[in-house]
This record gives structure tokens, sequence and C-alpha cells, in this order.
């Protein structure tokens, strides 16, 4: 198989159709009617014109990364063009929903004037909003929003299309909110509390929205959020504005080390034009769905897991990340008591079929930017996979590093009684939030002052770099609602966008008055890391809080 290939997509195109279709991830960006891929590309070169006569279709993005559109039979072909580094397909992201602006340190005045967001961009991909909120207007009934960008459509509606919505003729911005998350993350980032009388004001209050709608209300491909970044800075840059970007949404798929292309492409745009990008570290921390082994503290050379797999489950993928050097067999035992292998090798594909469940195994090959092995089980039910205990054995042959981490996949893929036996809370932090020039917001509750103990934990896998970056509240927050009202809601999808807010206020801290033209990016990571303060009976730093909650007050520079 094709090193330039990632490890699913490998397998994606070397497994039946009819297979792939009931898996929760392997189809993501595949286009049956068209038997054609959407694909994540790092190219040098000229790929425009290399691609010319393979691609249907090129997507040209920031930093050296490009969408490209191609028929199934044409992706080695395309593989082998010295212009195309590697490739991935497209992961489903879902969205992180599980007396805070006080417990933030909000409550202040800073020098003649309070900060309040002006002249800085808030740029809020999710769901959408509901643009006729008036949290999202100003006081003479126009909207704060600079342009919304549907790509589902791929419409851009301006300043002028929002208003004459807003005015009543709503054919101009045929697009809602179903869900009702991106307004509820946008109101705490960024509503003026107008539909409140200011009582549930947001942080950048007087700041412009750019506002990008996401795929479908429940999850949508990690290409439309490259798609999204590309376009949010491009439009920030063009406008002369510096711009906080939130992401409230992860996945579970890859290493948990910053390698994947979806990671290190929000690395490189991080470092384009004067913006700061803000993410949710999860909420996976008590889902039952990572577990770490070390075969040094092993007594013996096989790691047995149990999995318990719940009843009604369709199908299910267990990722398992470890050191190249290292070299284990895996086993499988199925609730029957039959064992499956043992299987091992590089860049094999073995099929088992266990009563009326497909397994598939695969070991991957390292990558370009990743000493890490994947070993990738899927399972696919005829209706549905075999319940109970599955054990999941590792031998290791040869051991260098010794540490391996299993993980299910996120979000509401599996049911709650689908889920490891001993599971560890540890490394649950939801990709892309483990890229590291991302600002990783973990939640804790506002009232009581303590983690919320579904909140993402670090560190990232192998580096170890300090994740979350910091708390912020995300328990029972209130926030405005599609139809005018507010709603309470929990999450780091929460926690995340009074962060992207506070990034607000230091920007136009800094650039918008003139004290500091630098203040974006790592900086603010900087500004935020020194003035956060610890939770109570949580270390500094810690894999719970990373370096403390959030303290807009600290973190205005003197």
């Amino acid at each position: 198989m094709d090193q330039k290939i990632e490890n699913q997509l490998n397998l994606a195109i070397n497994i039946p159709e009819d297979e792939r279709v009931r898996t929760q991830d392997l189809d993501t960006g595949y286009n049956m009617t068209e038997n054609e891929w959407e694909l994540i590309v790092k190219y040098n070169g000229n790929i425009e014109t290399a691609a010319m006569n393979i691609a249907d279709s090129l997507k040209i993005l920031l930093g050296g990364y490009a969408l490209v559109r191609i028929k199934q039979e044409r992706i080695d072909e395309f593989a082998a063009l010295r212009e195309v580094i590697y490739i991935e397909k497209p992961k489903k992201l879902y969205f992180e929903l599980e007396n805070s602006g006080s417990v933030s340190c909000l409550d202040f005045q800073y020098t003649d004037s309070a900060l309040d967001g002006s002249g800085v961009i808030t740029a809020i991909i999710d769901s959408s909003v509901d643009y006729r909120h008036p949290d999202f207007m100003t006081e003479e009934g126009k909207t704060r929003i600079i342009e919304l960008y549907d790509e589902n459509t791929g419409r851009v509606y301006s300043e002028d299309d929002i208003n004459a919505a807003i005015g009543g003729d709503l054919s101009r911005v045929p697009v809602e909110d179903v869900s009702g998350h991106g307004t509820h993350v946008a109101g705490i980032a960024a509503g003026n509390g107008r539909a409140s009388n200011g009582r549930y004001r947001g942080v950048a209050y007087k700041s412009r929205l750019l506002i990008v709608k996401l795929g479908n209300d429940l999850y949508f491909s990690s290409a439309r959020l490259m798609e999204a970044l590309d376009y949010v800075i491009r439009k920030a840059a063009s406008l002369s504005m510096p711009v906080a970007i939130n992401m409230s949404f992860g996945n579970n798929y890859g290493a948990h080390d910053g390698t994947s292309l979806l990671e290190t492409y929000i690395n490189a745009v991080a470092d384009i034009w004067q913006c700061v990008i803000v993410a949710g570290s999860g909420n996976e921390a008590t889902r039952k769905i990572h577990v770490m082994h070390d075969f040094a503290k092993a007594a013996a050379p096989v790691i047995s897991t149990e999995l318990v797999i719940g009843r009604y489950e369709p199908s299910i993928d267990i990722q398992i990340w470890k050191n190249y050097a290292d070299i284990y067999r895996i086993t499988l035992t199925a609730p029957d008591g039959r064992r499956y292998g043992p299987v091992q090798g590089d860049d094999v594909i073995t099929v088992f079929r266990a009563g009326s469940t497909e397994i598939y195994v695969y070991f991957g090959q390292p990558s370009p930017y990743s000493v890490n092995q994947e070993i990738f089980i899927q399972m696919i039910g005829a209706d549905y996979i075999s319940s109970g205990i599955w054990i999941i054995e590792a031998e290791a042959l040869d051991v260098r590093d010794g540490i391996y981490h299993m993980w299910l996949p996120a979000g509401n893929f599996v049911s709650s009684d689908t889920g490891f036996t001993k599971s560890s809370p540890d490394v649950t932090l939801t990709i892309p939030s483990t890229s590291y020039n991302v600002i990783t917001v973990g939640a804790y509750n506002g009232r009581t002052g303590s983690y919320a103990d579904f909140s993402g934990r670090g560190y990232t896998r192998v580096i170890r770099t300090v994740k979350p970056d910091i708390v912020a509240p995300g328990v029972n927050i209130m926030s405005p609602a599609p139809g005018g009202g507010y709603s309470v809601q929990s999450g780091t999808s929460m926690a995340a966008p009074f962060v992207t807010g506070t990034a607000a206020l230091l920007m136009q801290w800094g650039i918008v008055k003139g004290r500091d033209p630098y203040m974006y990016g790592a900086k603010i990571k900087a500004q935020l890391i020194r003035g956060a303060v610890p939770l109570k009976s949580v270390p500094v730093p810690s894999e719970r809080a990373g370096w403390g909650a959030l303290c807009v007050r600290k973190s205005i520079p003197d």
C-alpha cells in the first residue's frame, strides 16, 4: 500500500463498499454516486498543474494544503505525483456539548474605558447562529455579522443580505441554526445581551462577527473545518482586522500528539495574519473511551484489555497507537470465548468473521510526520456487533518503549453501555485540541470552583505538551438560543468561547489601541497562562486544568 496515504484511507479503499458504509467514519469523504473521494493533501510545488488531468477538482488552502476531489481508482496515480507529500481522508467532527463572567475576572474596567472587543473580529465556526437574535444586532437593529458562510451550499451572505433578512425578507439568508449550538457559543464569546438588558452579555460584546455554518447539525467533515479556517483568515486579512476564532468540536481519531494533517494545518494557519485559534478539550474524560498500558509495568509479555460492547452497536473502531520500534501481535477473544489471531506485520489487513461480526485488523506504518504505528481494528455487525465482553490481547515480541494507548470513537458514535472496563480519564483530549498552536480550553464549574469531571484531560501523547492550556466555566452556562431567548448548556463547547472572547479583548488592548501590535497567536496564549489562577485542590500544571482557570483581569498587561 502507498506510504503517502494514511492508514485509515488505505483501509477504507481496500474493504468492500457495502462494509465501509456501515462504519462510523471510514466512509467520511466518499460520494457513492460519483465514486469520488474528497481528500486532504499536503503538497509542494505546482499541485494544480500536476493534478489537472487526474483530480476532478482541487481547492488550494493556506499553508501548503489542499482539498482534492478524485475518483477512487485514481488515488494511487495522484499519490504518485512528486508534488504530493501526504494524503489523509476527512474525519467526522462533533460538537462538544454536555455565573461565569465574574468568576473569570470579567467584572473590571481597564483605564478610562472597558475593553469590549471593538475593532476585532470574533469568528464562530459552528452550526451557524440565529442572526435574528437581538444579541447579535446593534442598538439600531442592524446586524453585527460581517458575513455568514454556509458551507452546505457554498453561499456567502453579506451584511446587506443579513440586514434585509432581519427586515423581513428571509429568502435573502435561508440559513438556520437548528441545533442552537453555534448560537449558544457565539453568545458567550460575543453576544451583547440586548435580549436580557445586558444580564447575559458575552465577553467581546462589541466585536464584529464572522459566522461559518459547518455541515449538518450533528457532525461534519474535518475538510469543512479546514475550508472554514481558510475562509476566516483570508477574510480577516482582507479587512485588516485581527480575528479570534472559536472551534467547539472534535473527534478521537488520531495519535493525539498533533501530527495529523488537520493538526499540522491548524498549526500552519495559526501563524498567518493576526489571529488566535481556540478549541475545547472535549467531554470524554468520563466516557470509558481510552486506556493506556505500559509493558514496563506488566507482569507478563501479554496485556489483556476488556472492552464491553453494548447491545445494538452496529459498528465500532478501536485505535491502538504505539511506538513503531515496539513489535506486538494482537489477538481478539469474542464474548463466546472464540479467539481470532494472533495478527502482526506492517501494512497488512487481516479479516476475521466472528459469528455475525466482521473484523478488520490493519497494522499501519509511520508517516513522514510521526514515529507512531497505528493498529486499527474495525468491527462491523451484520446487524449489530456481538454484545458482551471482548478481550484484546497485545503480546510484546520486542519492546523499546512499551507504552501504548487505545481509543474508541468520541461523542455519540458509541452507546453509553460500550467502553473499556478499566478506562483512563487522562489523554482524552479530542482532536484538534491537541494542535500545539491552538489554545486548548477545558471546563470547570464556576459555582463551585471545581474541575468539571467530563472535561477532556491531557497531556498530549508522546511529547507530553501541557494541555489543556487553561480551563474556563463550562457547567450550566446561560447564553442565547434560537428564537430570541436563552438556554442553559454545559460542556467544553461553552468553556472555549469565554477564552475566544478574552482573546478578542487582548487583541483590542494590544493591536486596536496601539499598545502592542504583536498581541496575537502564542503571545495571547502566554498572557492567558500568566493570568490564570489555580483551581482548588488541583496542581499547576495538571492534566485536568492545565495552567489554571481563566482570569481576564490578570491576563491584561500592566
